[in-house]
């Protein structure tokens, strides 16, 4: 029985997704549909890879994922069906998929599927859902196009490093205001080499100097910087919201200071 995801920036107040579910049920109606999101903002593709990049490990072998983000078609961003890890992703070539993968090895296929529809402004339903039908019913990548070898490259911003500093930016602020910060532990230990350190953001005073488990090893109300299920390092407040309370953005910057003492 196929599982297929859904990844969107449709929101929740329209027809999208009721019909892209609708269209799979009616091709295979033994399919379960996971929504993974449908709350990316309009055209994000930055965001929808941290999402769908942090949901997709968790999945069993053979998951079908349908991302419906900037999907349409066209020379520069032809439709796509990647297989990775043993899951498969469905999409347009628009940057999203060298995010995703990030040099890793996959093997893509630019799909060559005739649609049922005459419309090309809703490929996730008319392109995408008949190509994970094909998927889940067994057929392999190589019947649904022919090779892909070069991915449109979209590059994420990555920390600058120097010896005593690394300088990192907001990625992702998640529903409970929590923020991301595009430096990982391996990372922040590698530079910081055991040193004592203080995380600045917006101003000197709001600086964090010691890294917690868990959101609770503070009172409530008070900020909190901790590495999290995604890797990532994450700015809180126990039972607040840090992005608002801390007037914290995306792409704003956020420096981790080492010094020896």
């Amino acid at each position: 029985m196929a599982i297929i995801t859904l990844t969107s920036d449709w929101g929740n107040g329209n027809h999208y997704t009721g019909a892209v579910k609708g269209a799979l049920l009616k091709q295979n109606p033994d399919a379960t549909i996971v929504d993974i999101t449908h709350d990316i903002p309009s055209f994000d593709i930055m965001q929808a890879c941290f999402v769908l990049k942090n949901a997709f490990p968790d999945f069993p072998k053979g998951t079908i994922h349908l991302i419906g983000v900037n999907t349409e078609g066209g020379i520069e961003s032809p439709h796509l069906a990647v297989k990775y890890r043993d899951q498969f992703f469905i999409g347009a070539d628009n940057g999203i998929f060298s995010l995703l993968f990030d040099g890793q090895d996959i093997e893509a296929v630019e799909v060559d599927v005739i649609q049922d529809s005459d419309y090309f402004t809703f490929s996730t339903r008319d392109v995408f859902v008949k190509v994970a039908v094909m998927i889940a019913g067994g057929k392999g990548l190589e019947e649904l196009g022919h090779p892909y070898q070069s991915l449109n490259e979209r590059y994420a911003f990555n920390p600058v490093v120097y010896p005593d500093t690394i300088i990192g930016k907001v990625i992702f602020v998640d529903a409970y205001g929590n923020v991301f910060v595009n430096i990982d532990k391996q990372l922040f230990r590698e530079a910081g080499k055991g040193r004592n350190f203080i995380i600045n953001f917006r101003s000197p005073d709001d600086g964090i100097s010691e890294i917690s488990t868990s959101y609770s090893d503070v009172v409530p109300g008070e900020k909190v910087a901790l590495f999290g299920s995604t890797g990532y390092l994450e700015i809180a407040i126990n039972k607040g919201k840090a992005s608002t309370l801390l007037g914290l953005e995306l792409n704003d910057t956020v420096t981790v200071a080492f010094n020896e003492e």
